[in-house]
């Protein structure tokens, strides 16, 4: 890690960046300098920017789509993934929050199970309803909302006590994302 910080330096003092004096080497964070790689992201229930069928809402089965991913970057320890309706009423309402999927996985079955803590180790969190897992769009009468799948290539595990919010895990990534990937759905009650 030293050697990286090193370079990361080097390649700021060779294109002008200047470091203030007594600055250390350890406040420079080489994720707010560098571009994160990107990841792909899709589902096999739905196209990126198409809608989501009525089973993985409130008005159908109320299931988690399945998810599927490529593009990890080397060094990652575990993925996290957050799901996000920009486009409700009060503000971002959050439908999943889940971490610690281990690095060996490459997606997410149907119907993923609401709970906590798995076997293999992944952790949910509470949605804005209140619910362990994956809350399915749900939004009011009207234009339809926007569905935003997120994941996050991490690289280390996350320890977040208690219940974990889409809050809580953000700041918990913070420094630990090695890429990003994302696809949308959209859905309009019906």
């Amino acid at each position: 890690m030293r050697i990286s910080k090193l370079i990361l330096i080097l390649i700021l003092l060779s294109s002008g960046c200047k470091m203030k004096a007594g600055q250390s080497q350890t406040n420079v964070s080489a994720d707010t300098i560098l571009t994160k790689s990107k990841m792909t992201l899709t589902s096999t229930a739905f196209r990126n920017d198409f809608t989501i069928p009525q089973q993985f809402t409130c008005q159908g089965e109320d299931i988690s789509p399945e998810l599927a991913w490529s593009g990890t970057p080397e060094g990652t320890q575990c993925f996290a993934l957050l799901c996000e309706d920009p486009d409700a009423p009060g503000g971002t309402y959050i439908h999943w929050v889940i971490y610690n999927i281990p690095a060996t996985e490459r997606g997410l079955a149907e119907n993923f199970p609401k709970r906590d803590k798995l076997p293999n180790g992944t952790r949910q969190g509470t949605n804005d309803f209140k619910q362990m897992g994956y809350g399915g769009p749900c939004p009011p009468p009207g234009k339809a909302h926007r569905y935003y799948f997120k994941l996050y290539a991490l690289d280390a595990m996350i320890n977040i006590p208690g219940e974990a919010t889409r809050d809580l895990l953000q700041n918990a990534m913070h420094g630990h994302i090695l890429a990003e990937g994302e696809t949308m759905g959209t859905y309009a009650k019906k």
